[in-house]
């Protein structure tokens, strides 16, 4: 029987501190930490190299299967090891023998919620006027993402003769750049609501479009296993990589270095140095590496640091890639069918998978282990998202809004009349662009 209990300093009364022990268990750190305790207690952490580096070891005798009891004829002996099982107690069962992935947990920085215990001003180690840039911008994404389902369709118009399949944005907004499955890029201008430049590469359809930094580049990825390099100020092709046996599905660009896709089972990636600073005026490629898959690649994504690469399949397989090393982490058979977009989130944490299955997959990018899946009433052809919500372009043209943790659907929103094949969000997470199988563009805006 307990008797009296001395209360520590910070609690004003039993209420009290039940209340505050509450919220330190159902705190952010605690869930953003409690895997770390899983590995220890019930983890891969509990027996083994792991554990001794952990410091996490106990007696032999506390493990199961430490002892076996009924090959002890002697009843003494048997008695003494039963007294001291009992005395040093009983490890729990050992669950897993990998990382346990980290719990997703929604933001609790945010500009329309406020907690119930919030910190006065005074209490505030920082200032209003000393937040830095970077809070600001972060707030200014936390206060977009919490009002997505306010996104309002602000302009749209009909600039190709099929699919919109891709669409990139100069670094002021000005102008958008656009593929289509008609084989043609164009430049739609904002400010003129008019197509300044229409530019056929071949006659085959292209899949995806970027812009290089500095605005003056554009790459695209074609049907007829060639990339394209636009110079957007000499108005014309600058250069060609053939460097696939099949279409060229989707690509990625970063530091120099571009990542191709293609049906032909590949992942290439590729050190390029740009022709204006060579005599020839031409690219120059080298090939650095290729990741080899089984079938034909539909989708790849790079992550914030840009280590690791994930690519989604046709038969509905992701693989994630360490970059430098150019070697397969994990890989794991998601969806049954089409891999359509893959995506990680802001924190790298998490890959966000959608599949022609109608299904939204969640895996841990450090066990590559699948810990959430969501089943949708159509497939998601595209989508964007801060790692707790999504908003999707479907296969019936709406933008839907969804609750990734509650796994529903927050808002629906009227778009296009075909399947939504492309989305672009600007860097504030206010602003987006989506491409249709309605051959229309449509600009959308967060109206608070």
């Amino acid at each position: 029987m307990v008797e009296d209990v001395e209360l520590p300093p910070w609690a004003s009364g039993p209420d009290d501190f039940l209340q505050k022990s509450q919220e330190a268990l159902e705190s952010q750190y605690v869930s953003e930490h409690l895997h770390e305790w899983i590995d220890l207690v019930f983890g891969y952490k509990q027996k083994g190299s792991e554990a001794v580096a952990a410091h996490n070891v106990f007696h032999p005798l506390t493990y199961e299967g430490g002892v076996d009891l009924n090959s002890i004829m002697d009843p003494n002996e048997k008695v003494a090891l039963l007294t001291q099982i009992l005395e040093f107690g009983q490890t729990p069962k050992q669950l897993f023998t990998i990382r346990h992935p980290r719990r997703i947990i929604p933001k609790l920085k945010s500009l329309s919620r406020t907690s119930s215990h919030s910190v006065s001003i005074a209490e505030s180690p920082v200032s209003p006027n000393e937040e830095s840039f970077e809070d600001l911008t972060e707030e200014s994404i936390t206060l977009a993402w919490n009002n997505i389902a306010k996104l309002k369709l602000d302009e749209q118009y009909k600039i190709h003769k099929e699919a919109i399949t891709g669409i990139a944005v100069t670094c002021n907004g000005s102008s958008v750049f656009t593929t289509s499955q008609d084989s043609t890029l164009k430049m739609f201008s904002k400010e003129s609501k008019t197509i300044q430049r229409s530019v056929s590469f071949s006659n085959m359809a292209l899949s995806s479009c970027l812009i290089l930094p500095g605005d003056t580049t554009v790459i695209s990825s074609s049907w007829d296993n060639h990339i394209y390099f636009y110079s957007v100020a000499f108005g014309r092709q600058q250069d060609i990589l053939m460097g696939h046996d099949d279409a060229v599905s989707k690509i990625c660009w970063h530091d120099g270095r571009l990542y191709s896709a293609s049906w032909d089972s590949t992942v290439k990636v590729w050190h390029c140095v740009p022709g204006e600073t060579l005599s020839n005026k031409k690219h120059h490629f080298e090939l650095l590496a290729e990741l080899e898959h089984d079938v034909s690649v539909n989708t790849i994504d790079l992550n914030a640091a840009n280590t690791i690469l994930a690519s989604g399949t046709k038969e509905g397989t992701i693989s994630l890639w360490d970059v430098p090393t150019a070697t397969v982490l994990h890989q794991l058979p998601c969806h049954s069918g089409t891999v359509f977009d893959a995506a990680f989130s802001p924190d790298s944490r998490h890959l966000l998978s959608a599949g022609e299955d109608c299904c939204f997959k969640v895996i841990d990018v450090q066990t590559g282990m699948l810990i959430s899946s969501v089943t949708t009433d159509e497939p998601q052809r595209c989508f964007k998202w801060d790692g707790n919500t999504i908003l999707s372009g479907s296969q019936s043209g709406e933008l839907l809004i969804w609750d990734l943790l509650g796994g529903k659907i927050i808002e629906r929103i009227k778009g296009h009349t075909g399947a939504v094949m492309s989305m672009w969000i600007n860097e504030q997470c206010n602003s987006v662009i989506t491409g249709g199988e309605d051959k229309q563009i449509m600009f959308w805006k967060l109206q608070y």
